[in-house]
C-alpha cells in the first residue's frame, strides 16, 4: 500500500533551494542589524528575550513568519486564484483607510501607516504589492483574456497603476515605483517592446529636463524632429501616418519637458526626494509652488536653503560611501566597523544596511551577498519557466521583478547611483512589514510551484 498517497508530506514538490536561500539571506540580515546595534557590555540574552533591540525584533519576526510560511505551504494552492480579486479589493480599501482621520498614521511625512496599537503599525502599500500581483496573474491567466489585444493590456496596466497612484498620494513615491516593476511579467506574456522603448525614452527625456535649460531642451527636441522629417521624407508616401507620428512625438516630448516633469517635482515628489534627484546631476532644487512659501525669500535666505539642502541631501550618501569604501577588499571584520556602529550613517539598519556588509566584509562580502541574490533571482526565473499554469508563471516573474527592483535601487542608493527613496533591501533591512511581504511573496510562489502540474486560473 502506498502510504504517501494517504499522508502526503509537506515537503512533497517543495523547492528546498529557495527556502535555504530565504533563510540564509534573512539570517545575514539579522546579523547585520546586530552589528549595527551591538555595543560593548550589552546583555544580549536580555535584549533578545525583552525584544528591546531591532535585531531581537527582526529575529522574532523571522520566527513568526517562518510559521506563517509553513501555513502557506499547507494551504491549497487554488485558494490564491480564488481569492485574488477579493484580496486586491481588500488591499485598495486598506490603502484608502490610511487617509481616514484617527485610523491612518503619519511617519516621517508619509501617510501610509495604520496604527494597530501596542506600538505596531501596518503599511498597507507593502501588502498590496502581493494582492496586486495575484490580481494581475489572475487576469492574464483567464481564458477570456487575450493579452495580444490592446484592451487587455490597458486593463492589466490599470490593475498595477491604481494602487501605485494611491501610494503616491500617501507620500510614498519610492514604494509606488515598486509597482511598476510588475510590467516585466507583462512583457513575458506579450506586451509589445515598443512600450519599453517609449518608457525608456521618457526616462531619458526626464533626465535631460534636469540637466538642460527649458528653452535649450526645446531647441534640441525641435532639431531632432526636423532632422527626422528630412531623413524620413521619402517614406512619407508609403507611410502617410509617419509625419503625424513625428509631430505628435515632438508635441508630447515638449509637453513632458515643459509641464509634466516640473509638475511632478513640484507637486508629486516630496521636497527632499526632488533635492536628492537633482543632486545626482549636480543641480540645486528650489520648489516653485507658492503654497510652500508665505513670502518671497531673500537672496541670502535662498543661499542658506541651498546649503542646508545640499548638506542634508548628500550627507547620507557620503557617509554610506565612506563606510563601504573603508571596508576595502576583505573588510574590517565582523563587529569592527566604525562608520556603521557609531551612527555615522543614518537609517543604518533599514535603507543603508548594505553599508554594514561593505564595511565589515569589504568588496568580497558584497560580492557574496549579491551572488546569493543573483542565485535566488536566477532560480526564481527557472521556477517561472517550468510552470504549466499562466497564473503561476506570471506570479513567479512578478516575485523576481519586485525583488530585483528592491535590490537594484537599494544598492544603487547606498553607492550614490540612485536617489535615496526609502527602498529596503529584501530580507535584510529591518522592518516587520517588509520582511512579512517578502515572506508571503516567496512562500506563495513555492506553494504554487509545488502544484505546478495543476493548471491554475
Amino acid at each position: 500500500m502506498n502510504t504517501n498517497a494517504k499522508n502526503p508530506s509537506i515537503a512533497k514538490g517543495v523547492d528546498s533551494l529557495t527556502i535555504w536561500l530565504f533563510f540564509l539571506i534573512a539570517l545575514i540580515g539579522v546579523l547585520s542589524i546586530f552589528a549595527v546595534e551591538y555595543r560593548e557590555g550589552d546583555n544580549i540574552v536580555q535584549n533578545l528575550l525583552g525584544l528591546k533591540k531591532e535585531y531581537s525584533k527582526q529575529l522574532f519576526y523571522l520566527g513568526i513568519y517562518s510559521i506563517l510560511g509553513v501555513i502557506i505551504l499547507l494551504t491549497d494552492s487554488k485558494i490564491f486564484t480564488t481569492m485574488a480579486n477579493l484580496l486586491y479589493a481588500f488591499g485598495i480599501v486598506l490603502l484608502f483607510a490610511t487617509f481616514v482621520p484617527g485610523l491612518g498614521r503619519s511617519v516621517n511625512g508619509s501617510h501610509s501607516w495604520i496604527a494597530l496599537g501596542g506600538g505596531f503599525n501596518l503599511q498597507p502599500a507593502e501588502f498590496c504589492k502581493i494582492f496586486t500581483l495575484l490580481a494581475l496573474a489572475k487576469y492574464i491567466s483567464r481564458i477570456e483574456t487575450h493579452f495580444d489585444q490592446f484592451r487587455s493590456q490597458v486593463i492589466a496596466a490599470g490593475i498595477i497603476v491604481l494602487p501605485a497612484l494611491i501610494t503616491i498620494g500617501q507620500n510614498e513615491t519610492g514604494l509606488a515605483l515598486v509597482y511598476f516593476s510588475l510590467f516585466i511579467p507583462m512583457y513575458r506574456e506579450g506586451l509589445p517592446p515598443s512600450v519599453l522603448i517609449v518608457g525608456f525614452a521618457l526616462g531619458v527625456l526626464a533626465v535631460m529636463t534636469l540637466v538642460l535649460e527649458k528653452y535649450v531642451l526645446l531647441a534640441v527636441l525641435t532639431c531632432v524632429a526636423v532632422l527626422s522629417i528630412i531623413l524620413l521624407r521619402k517614406q512619407f508616401k508609403r507611410n502617410r501616418n509617419l509625419l503625424s507620428v513625428i509631430i505628435a512625438s515632438w508635441l508630447v516630448a515638449s509637453a513632458v519637458s515643459v509641464f509634466v516633469v516640473p509638475y511632478v517635482f513640484d507637486n508629486v515628489l516630496q521636497e527632499y526626494q526632488a533635492r536628492r534627484i537633482y543632486s545626482l546631476v549636480g543641480k540645486d532644487y528650489v520648489r516653485h509652488r507658492g503654497a510652500h512659501t508665505t513670502a518671497t525669500p531673500s537672496e541670502e535666505e535662498l543661499k542658506h536653503r541651498h546649503q542646508v539642502a545640499a548638506q542634508s541631501t548628500d550627507y547620507n550618501v557620503k557617509q554610506s560611501k565612506i563606510a563601504i569604501g573603508s571596508g576595502g577588499v576583505l573588510g574590517k571584520g565582523y563587529l569592527k566597523g566604525t562608520q556603521t556602529r557609531y551612527d555615522f550613517v543614518p537609517e543604518q539598519s533599514t535603507d543603508f544596511i548594505f553599508c554594514t556588509i561593505g564595511e565589515d566584509f569589504g568588496f568580497a562580502g558584497c560580492v557574496v551577498l549579491l551572488g546569493l541574490y543573483l542565485l535566488l533571482l536566477w532560480h526564481i526565473v527557472n521556477i517561472a519557466e517550468r510552470q504549466r499554469s499562466v497564473f503561476s508563471r506570471v506570479y513567479a516573474y512578478g516575485v523576481a521583478s519586485i525583488i530585483f527592483f528592491h535590490i537594484a535601487v537599494n544598492v544603487c542608493m547606498t553607492i550614490g547611483l540612485a536617489p535615496v527613496i526609502g527602498i529596503p533591501l529584501p530580507l535584510m533591512s529591518y522592518g516587520g512589514s517588509s520582511l512579512l511581504t517578502f515572506t508571503i511573496l516567496i512562500f506563495v510562489m513555492i506553494r504554487l510551484d509545488a502544484d505546478r502540474h495543476i493548471i491554475l486560473r
